[in-house]
């Protein structure tokens, strides 16, 4: 994780500069605010990632001298499928599409996503996957 926080950090210095440069250069308000607000934001990525470096047991890719298979094993657990995210995806573009047509399409998509929410929270609580 400390390569990644150094890479964060570094970028972060990287994005600040060409803000500068773009502020100065263009005058332009927002491109100078968006790259303001991407320096801020890769601090902060940079920070938490460093931060956390010193916390934790120095991985693989800390050292120098691993091989790719030092970092194999168990990534984590992985939902093998899901129907959730197909209602979320209608459901929000439903939504979307209510902004530009009309205000009475949001009365469709809600229900939508209440279902997909709520069916991806309470997935692994029912059924076959239920704890017992």
């Amino acid at each position: 994780m400390k390569i990644q926080g150094k890479m964060f950090l570094w970028l972060s210095v990287f994005i600040l500069a060409m803000a500068v440069l773009y502020g100065v250069w263009s005058k332009e308000p927002a491109g100078t605010t968006a790259l303001f607000l991407a320096f801020g934001l890769s601090v902060m990525i940079g920070y938490y990632l460093a931060f956390t470096a010193r916390r934790v047991d120095a991985m693989a890719q800390d050292n120098k001298e691993a091989d790719v298979a030092d970092e194999a094993g168990e990534v984590g657990f992985f939902s093998p499928h899901s129907w959730q995210p197909l209602s979320l995806a209608i459901g929000g573009a439903l939504a979307f599409l209510g902004v530009a047509i009309g205000w009475w399409l949001l009365y469709f998509s809600l229900p939508l996503i209440l279902i997909g929410v709520f069916g991806w929270v309470f997935e692994y609580y029912r059924g076959e996957s239920q704890n017992q």
